[in-house]
């Protein structure tokens, strides 16, 4: 069983990869597309899918800092919609809040330069979505109320 944790952006889709205990993360990869055309990265997507033996996914939730929703909780919306359609595998989604700013401050304290940072930021953002995931499934087993 391994999970994909999922950064969707309007140009970009940050991919992590669980281990097949789903005890750690690590970011794969950034696939990038024309502006919202979901349909192409997907295609992407079904070769890790079938590569990496998937077996669920955890998409980030965009929610506003207020706790309202936006244009970007639609655009993830229709995209686990398209998920679940293409694969039929589970999709949960993860709040994503600060995410990509805990980011950038993770790829300055390594001394990332910004070009590599603008490259690598979706990426590390997804491994932050997955890692949430997976604490929020461990504590869940081991019977931890959590609700993150």
């Amino acid at each position: 069983m391994r999970v994909l944790g999922l950064d969707l952006g309007t140009t970009t889709l940050g991919i992590a990869i669980s281990d097949k205990s789903n005890t750690f993360s690590l970011p794969l990869c950034v696939l990038r597309f024309s502006k919202e055309n979901y349909q192409s990265v997907l295609e992407d997507l079904e070769k890790i899918v079938k590569e990496k033996e998937i077996t669920e996914f955890a998409l980030g939730y965009p929610k506003n800092m207020n706790n309202s929703e936006g244009f970007a909780t639609e655009r993830s919306k229709k995209f686990k919609e398209m998920l679940e359609k293409k694969f039929s595998l589970p999709v949960a989604f993860v709040d994503e809040r600060l995410t990509t700013l805990e980011a950038e401050k993770i790829l300055l304290s390594t001394d990332t330069s910004r070009k590599k940072r603008k490259k690598q930021i979706d990426g590390i953002a997804a491994n932050l979505i997955l890692e949430t995931y997976l604490k929020r499934v461990r504590n869940k087993n081991e019977g931890t109320s959590s609700e993150l």
